[in-house]
């Protein structure tokens, strides 16, 4: 979220930085940028369904052309996708499809992976299955801990978010299927950091 405030992305105006926990470090940054925060702890709520519909009527106040998930760690629901279809994005660390969930990191490294990285989705109902927008690389070393390659990981991260966000709002995104074209350009990306 601090990239993507950071980039001062032209014809974007972050409306509010919203969380399901009241003491996210997130909320008291976004605050002191000036930015309109709101915590609604999904604690409080008889299920999953009853906070998402409370968080879209949050959401929704605030009108919002994109909704982007930057480390929302919850599930959401098929209802809560279908709102916010084709403007609800997602960051993950890994190289989707692989490693969907948790753990990431960790799971690359034992697989015995070369390579791993991040990815920039359009969420849907399927848990990070959506149309992939970017994914950035980096490499897996020989000594590398969950820990380590998940701070170079989170490097390209900052990178390709703002990006894609950019790219979001810019109309250069079109989704044909499960996959993403950007007009910005004609090649896929991959953003390599060693």
């Amino acid at each position: 979220m601090q990239a993507v405030v950071k980039a001062d992305i032209p014809d974007a105006k972050i409306a509010a930085v919203l969380s399901n926990k009241e003491d996210a470090a997130g909320l008291a940054w976004a605050a002191e940028h000036g930015i309109e925060t709101a915590a609604l702890n999904h604690k409080h709520y008889p299920d999953r369904l009853s906070f998402d519909r409370a968080m879209m009527e949050k959401i929704d106040s605030y009108q919002p052309d994109l909704v982007l998930l930057a480390g929302f760690m919850r599930i959401l629901t098929p209802e809560f996708c279908r709102h916010y279809e084709n403007r609800l994005i997602n960051i993950h660390p890994s190289l989707l499809p692989a490693f969907t969930g948790l753990h990431t990191h960790g799971r690359a490294i034992e697989e015995g992976c070369r390579v791993a990285g991040c990815t920039v989705h359009f969420a849907t109902a399927e848990l990070d299955n959506g149309p992939i927008i970017a994914q950035g690389v980096v490499p897996v070393l020989d000594d590398d801990t969950a820990d380590t390659l998940a701070a170079r990981v989170l490097k390209v991260e900052h990178q390709i978010l703002p990006q894609a966000v950019a790219d979001f709002v810019s109309g250069s995104l079109k989704i044909s299927g499960k996959r993403v074209i950007n007009s910005r350009n004609t090649t896929q990306e991959t953003h390599l950091i060693a």
